[in-house]
């Protein structure tokens, strides 16, 4: 893999780590900013919205930019915006802090998700993918941990700071590999604009909202269902979603080469997976050691969606993918928001916590539903060769 794709990771790693790692430290903040922990909990909403809607705008104001120059300032927006949470000096300066630390998320995994497939050749482009996702996944596998462990011992504070220290250096690193290829910009607004009248483009967005809002039906409330339904102690449950994250590091490489070799009938695979995992966590969630062997799998199969997700949407958009690479990271977070509006609305209407999984098999499913149709068209609109047309009519 190209070198340019290790700077793309970097500032994955950084991006990722400053989106998760508020959770460990929003008693701190809540403590020091004098606001109470639901308060402090609409940092991680505001962040989520943030991208959401921030990613679309920066990729309307980008459109015109090389990709590598978006790039560049998108990570520099980043380290603003870190810069900002680390001095801020009340609950709402933070809060905007946030939201426009979030604004650079979206679109950046959505131009590097483009740059990443254009370094590499086709056969490879999903692995490619994969490798910028990687620093997501190490995010949460070590960033977050070490970031919480800083905060809690020295203050929140400077874990934005080193943050902000990560992405310098990550913008470091997209000056020196990527390069400046000016046959690979972008295309300009109308042509990203034209893209969307594209139904492929909307049923990949579609698929994206729901195979990952799966996920978060239960990923939101996993930590109540390790405690009152597995037994697991505050502490192990912490150990447990490391677990979950090493999960997410290998369905990602896995996810990356399954959509290299075969990207539509790799998804359909992965999303029945996914549903099989989170119908067996339903019963495994009673029983530690299992639950625990079922969270890590249930990481690989959650993540395994993410590359070819991604692909589906670079491929359809091809002639123009910048706003739809883009998109289809706010549908991520879309996903995310769904699912856990999903699962409180089925714990609101009395179901169990033991019952979510099962919640999160229906949305995975309508998921699979939809890429089932998605590849029902591709085939419908596959024209028939030449030498089978002949064959046919004689």
């Amino acid at each position: 893999m190209p070198l340019p794709l290790l700077a793309l990771a970097l500032s994955a790693f950084a991006i990722g780590t400053t989106e998760f790692v508020i959770m460990g430290l929003l008693p701190d903040v809540a403590r020091d900013l004098s606001v109470s922990i639901p308060s402090a909990g609409l940092l991680v909403s505001g962040y989520a919205l943030g991208v959401a809607a921030g990613a679309p705008v920066l990729a309307v104001l980008t459109s015109r930019l090389p990709r590598k120059a978006a790039l560049q300032a998108l990570m520099l927006v980043f380290v603003v915006g870190n810069v900002l949470c680390a001095v801020a000096g009340d609950y709402r300066m933070l809060m905007i802090a946030r939201v426009v630390t979030s604004f650079a998320h979206g679109s950046f995994f959505g131009i590097g998700a483009v740059v990443a497939a254009s370094l590499v050749a086709r056969e490879k482009q999903a692995s490619a993918i994969a490798l910028m996702f990687t620093g997501l996944t190490l995010a949460n596998v070590l960033g977050v941990p070490f970031g919480t462990f800083v905060g809690q011992g020295w203050g929140w504070r400077l874990t934005f700071w080193i943050v902000a220290g990560l992405g310098v250096f990550a913008l470091a690193g997209i000056t020196a590999l990527v390069p400046n290829r000016h046959d690979s910009g972008p295309v300009g607004l109308a042509s990203e604009v034209r893209v969307l009248k594209e139904p492929q483009v909307w049923l990949a967005l579609a698929m994206t909202v729901l195979g990952f809002g799966g996920v978060f039906v239960v990923f939101t409330y996993i930590a109540p269902i390790l405690e009152q339904i597995s037994g697991f102690s505050p502490r192990a449950v912490t150990l447990i979603l490391v677990l979950f994250g090493a999960g997410l590091t290998v369905g990602n490489v896995v996810g990356g080469k399954m959509a290299d070799r075969a990207l539509m009938p790799s998804l359909v695979g992965i999303l029945v997976a996914l549903a099989l995992v989170m119908a067996v966590f339903a019963k495994t969630s009673h029983l530690p050691v299992a639950a625990a062997i079922t969270v890590f799998v249930w990481g690989i199969a959650a993540f395994a969606t993410v590359p070819p997700l991604q692909m589906r949407v670079v491929e359809k958009a091809s002639h123009a993918p910048h706003l739809a690479s883009t998109l289809n990271i706010g549908a991520f977070n879309v996903g995310n928001a769904l699912g856990a509006w999903l699962g409180g609305l089925a714990l609101t209407h009395g179901a169990k916590l033991d019952a979510l999984p099962w919640v999160a098999v229906a949305v995975t499913v309508a998921a699979l539903v939809v890429t089932v149709l998605a590849a029902h068209l591709d085939r419908r609109r596959t024209p028939i060769p030449a030498a089978r047309t002949q064959g046919m009519t004689s």
